[in-house]
C-alpha cells in the first residue's frame, strides 16, 4: 500500500516513549510530521532524528508537531531520547501493521518515510526512501513546507 498526497491519512493509535498512548485523531487541529526510521540508535537514524532536534524550533515555527516511528520498544525509545536529547515523541509500532498503511514497510522491515499531516488528517506530503541510507533533512522538509498552500500548511 502506499499513500498518495491529498488523501486522508490511515490511523495511528501507538504507546509512545513516555507510557502514554499517542493517536493522530488526537492531532487533529495540528500538523504533524510522522517520521519512520529503521531503529534507535543506529547510524543514519540518529544523524536524521537529531538533525530534526537540531532545527526543532523552524518545525514549531511553522506549527509542525514532530513524532518518530519504529519498532523499538519503550525503554530502547527512553534510552535512544535521552542519549541524544530528542524533544518529541517516540511511538513504538511492534509488527509494523502503522508502517504497512503508510507504506513505510519493505522486506527488511521499517523503511526510512516521512509523512506531512495536516490539520484535518490529510496528507499534504509523502516521501519513502527506496534506499535506506537516504534522508530527507531538516531543510529538505522545511523548503516542503514553507512551499505548501496555506490552507495546506
Amino acid at each position: 500500500m502506499s499513500i498518495e498526497v491529498n488523501q486522508a491519512a490511515p490511523p495511528v493509535d501507538l504507546p509512545a516513549d513516555d507510557g502514554s498512548q499517542w493517536t493522530l485523531v488526537d492531532a487533529r487541529g495540528r500538523r504533524v510530521l510522522l517520521v519512520f526510521y529503521p531503529g534507535d540508535d543506529t547510524p543514519v537514524c540518529t544523524a536524521q532524528l537529531c538533525d530534526y532536534r537540531d532545527g526543532i524550533e523552524s518545525f514549531s515555527g511553522l506549527d509542525v508537531e514532530v513524532v518518530g516511528i519504529s519498532t523499538d520498544d519503550a525503554a530502547s525509545h527512553r534510552a535512544f531520547k535521552t542519549k541524544h536529547a530528542l524533544p518529541f515523541k517516540l511511538l513504538t509500532d511492534r509488527g509494523g501493521a502503522v508502517a504497512k498503511q503508510y507504506g513505510a514497510w519493505g522486506m527488511m522491515g521499517m523503511k526510512r518515510a516521512v509523512f506531512l499531516i495536516d490539520e484535518a488528517g490529510l496528507v499534504r506530503y509523502a516521501k519513502v526512501e527506496s534506499v535506506a541510507l537516504f534522508r530527507r533533512s531538516r531543510d529538505q522538509l522545511i523548503e516542503v513546507i514553507q512551499r505548501l498552500p496555506a490552507n495546506a500548511r
